[in-house]
């Protein structure tokens, strides 16, 4: 007897609407006109727009594969040793002011795990809030995202808060972007946070390169945020994405984070080296907890290796020795920050070629925030209109925000993508 159909248990579940950037990338795979570019996908492009492997992961790659002891066996919980001391050096500096003891450091699945490990670790054990009231449930602590942010933070926050565990946990907006002048909105960013952001809140702050928006603050007005933070006993989350690759300068993209850690404050830093070592799927990032206390770093060290072995039980190796190579090195480093200024020095040329021949046509509107924007995307100002005829009649792909990673430009079709701009900016 053929079994009786019953309906699935899963077969009223939604289906969520796919990742913005994934679903991009596989429209324009899809595209067979020879003309296609891509300003979607936030990964570096040669001049030629093909993928680049950087001569010092070449390198540090065939003296992997050459090492007799290497092998495939599993890593302890909190990753490759090696690369996990490198990374946390890189990120705080060799003349950190801080015991290295007082910093908990975990190997992630590059940003988004170290993103999400340190989400976990801060909703479960940041002190709860005290109520003012007599209430006895406590009140909810907020997790302050820039508005615009990477979609992903959104996307984290919203899982993590789910959680029975901790304090009860809500996304808050803080101005980022000024749209008029398209600048960062450093007065609406500070009053807000001023009037509004309470003592055991967390706010997201992008170390360089803040992303979508290629806007950073300066280093007058991050002495102001860490004020404020400090002032206002607001937890301080790095989010270090692009070391290096903003500027082309190690030490200068991390000037933000150093600045917090000379004040004496408590913060963390999700750190990634899928941009700046070009490590996209290998999945290489850390995380870091600097505490006041060695005994208090070793105390949150064990939770989070409890919370990573639930999770994943064991990060990846074999991007992890690479990684370690190059940071272990002072000569490796030295030839990194060669391949560095070139992804870094490419990203500026092909800003100033899209602002130059904007400017050669004529477009209308000011198109200086281009060039002072920094890293790898540019927020363009356009609007979803002009974005989906870019797509349709074009076949430029970028983000409905406005978004473009301006490492899809070349030389090639940087007059085709500035004559397209031009186009769907005046209607045509």
């Amino acid at each position: 007897m053929a079994p009786v159909p019953q309906e699935s248990l899963f077969g009223t579940l939604e289906i969520p609407t796919y990742d913005e950037v994934f679903a991009l990338m596989a429209t324009f795979a899809a595209d067979t006109s020879p003309k296609k570019v891509s300003l979607g996908a936030g990964v570096y492009r040669d001049n030629e727009a093909k993928s680049w492997r950087l001569n010092i992961v070449r390198k540090a790659e065939k003296l992997l594969c050459d090492d007799p002891t290497f092998d495939h066996e599993y890593l302890p919980i909190p990753g490759y040793q090696p690369f996990v001391d490198a990374a946390r050096d890189l990120v705080f500096g060799p003349n950190c002011p801080v015991a290295k003891g007082r910093i908990a450091s975990l190997q992630t699945i590059s940003g988004t795990g170290a993103n999400h490990l340190g989400a976990r670790f801060l909703k479960d054990h940041l002190p709860r809030l005290v109520s003012s009231s007599s209430s006895s449930t406590s009140p909810a602590r907020r997790i302050w995202l820039s508005d615009p942010t990477w979609a992903n933070h959104h996307l984290i926050w919203n899982l993590v808060a789910t959680s029975s565990t901790g304090t009860p946990l809500k996304i808050a907006l803080y101005p980022y972007y000024h749209a008029p002048t398209r600048s960062f909105d450093f007065d609406g960013m500070i009053r807000t946070l001023e009037t509004s952001a309470q003592r055991g809140d967390i706010i997201l702050l992008h170390a360089c390169a803040h992303n979508p928006t290629g806007l950073d603050p300066t280093r007058a007005q991050w002495e102001a945020i860490a004020s404020l933070c400090q002032r206002k006993g607001i937890f301080p989350f790095f989010d270090s994405a692009y070391q290096g690759f903003a500027s082309g300068d190690l030490d200068n993209d991390a000037w933000a984070i150093r600045e917090f850690v000379r004040r004496g404050m408590e913060l963390c830093v999700a750190q990634s080296f899928s941009k700046n070592l070009g490590l996209y799927g290998q999945r290489v990032g850390a995380f870091h907890l600097l505490c006041q206390s060695e005994d208090a770093a070793r105390r949150a060290r064990g939770q989070l290796i409890e919370l990573q072995r639930g999770e994943f039980s064991t990060p990846p190796a074999y991007g992890a020795r690479v990684a370690s190579i190059i940071l272990g090195d002072p000569a490796n480093v030295v030839e990194w920050k060669q391949d560095l200024a070139i992804m870094s020095s490419r990203i500026k040329a092909m800003r100033h070629a899209l602002y130059d021949e904007l400017r050669r046509l004529g477009t209308p509107g000011n198109w200086e925030h281009i060039i002072n924007q920094i890293g790898m995307f540019s927020y363009t100002g356009l609007t979803k209109e002009q974005i989906k005829t870019l797509a349709e009649d074009y076949h430029i792909y970028m983000l409905d925000s406005g978004r473009a990673s301006i490492s899809g430009l070349t030389t090639d079709n940087i007059k085709y993508v500035a004559g397209a701009f031009d186009a769907v900016v005046r209607g045509k």
